[in-house]
């Protein structure tokens, strides 16, 4: 079992709308909603591919029982679609761990523009976390290490959550024997990476903020310095960057391709988690990872990725072994 922790989940709500123009009424044409934040977007992924997953985190309120239900029927839903066209085998259970909070869960607007497929994203900042709700949250973590195989820890922090909370988590796993991903931003980040976790995923972005650098290599490599056991930086479009103690590789797509990136890092975290966890190569890791983050881009739901267009694209994307001299 792979377990993911989202401290922030979300109910995540896709608008389409022919063309967005500012300060105008708009007619939408296409709606969709789903359980979201980063956690649970991976635990959906890990499920396609075939990985039995469990999430924890918090979730309250009406908006939190809609993200249960919608979650609950996920597996089952994925099931029967690929039961009835034979082409994959059916989706692994995603098992609902969540923590009740007494606030009311976070939404997450993302207004698509389907002229030009820009996406406009609104994000609300979640519940205030009360101490012994924390508490219930880090012994039911506790319980759910026994039985995974790999963790994942992903996204923002609710109000009222400690900036240390995923070095607290990190911490845990370690002790626990358990492979723990990291992939969140800011202080957070900075606390979580001193507590040495396994891996990294940081984008452009989070990783100059880190480092200061924006030159990739030397960015990612002084991540590593500063704790992390593995460090894959997501370079947009360039594809994914990884310094790893077996070595330096750099992962492009085939093409640039345009879309929607919604949700393209939480697949690609899939990608390297269920590579982990089959004993994948680094290279091949990369692959996957860079081929189901492409496929989200291309997908017309915000989150998904097009499962045609990742098997499509695996055998194309491109390795690059780098030098390990610093």
């Amino acid at each position: 079992m792979i377990l993911t922790v989202t401290l922030n989940t979300a109910l995540d709500l896709t608008y389409g709308v022919p063309e967005l123009v500012p300060h105008a009424s708009h007619r939408v044409s296409d709606m969709s909603e789903r359980p979201g934040g980063k956690g649970l977007n991976v635990a959906r992924v890990l499920s396609a591919l075939g990985h039995e997953t469990a999430v924890t985190g918090f979730a309250g309120g009406s908006t939190g029982a809609v993200l249960r239900e919608l979650l609950a029927g996920l597996p089952s839903q994925d099931a029967d679609t690929k039961a009835e066209n034979g082409a994959t085998p059916a989706a692994a259970p995603i098992t609902d761990a969540l923590v009740t909070v007494a606030g009311n869960t976070r939404r997450t607007i993302a207004v698509v523009d389907r002229a030009t497929g820009d996406t406009t994203q609104l994000n609300e900042p979640g519940p205030l976390v009360n101490a012994d709700e924390w508490t219930a949250l880090l012994g039911r973590y506790e319980e759910l290490l026994t039985g995974a195989d790999a963790v994942a820890l992903c996204g923002s922090l609710p109000p009222g959550i400690h900036v240390g909370a995923y070095a607290e988590l990190v911490r845990l796993a370690r002790t626990a024997g358990v492979p723990v991903l990291l992939d969140t931003s800011g202080e957070p980040l900075r606390r979580g990476i001193a507590a040495r976790p396994d891996l990294i995923k940081p984008n452009a972005d989070e990783l100059a903020r880190l480092t200061g650098s924006r030159e990739p290599l030397r960015a990612t490599r002084d991540a590593r310095r500063r704790g992390a056991h593995g460090v894959v930086a997501s370079l947009g479009p360039d594809g994914m960057l990884a310094v790893t103690p077996d070595g330096v590789w750099q992962a492009s797509p085939p093409a640039k391709v345009l879309g929607n990136p919604t949700g393209a890092g939480d697949s690609a975290v899939a990608g390297l988690l269920s590579g982990l966890v089959e004993g994948l190569s680094w290279p091949d890791r990369l692959r996957r990872a860079v081929a189901l983050s492409t496929a989200t881009v291309l997908s017309p739901t915000a989150g998904d990725f097009d499962r045609a267009a990742y098997e499509e694209l695996l055998p194309r994307v491109g390795i690059e072994e780098h030098s390990t001299a610093a």
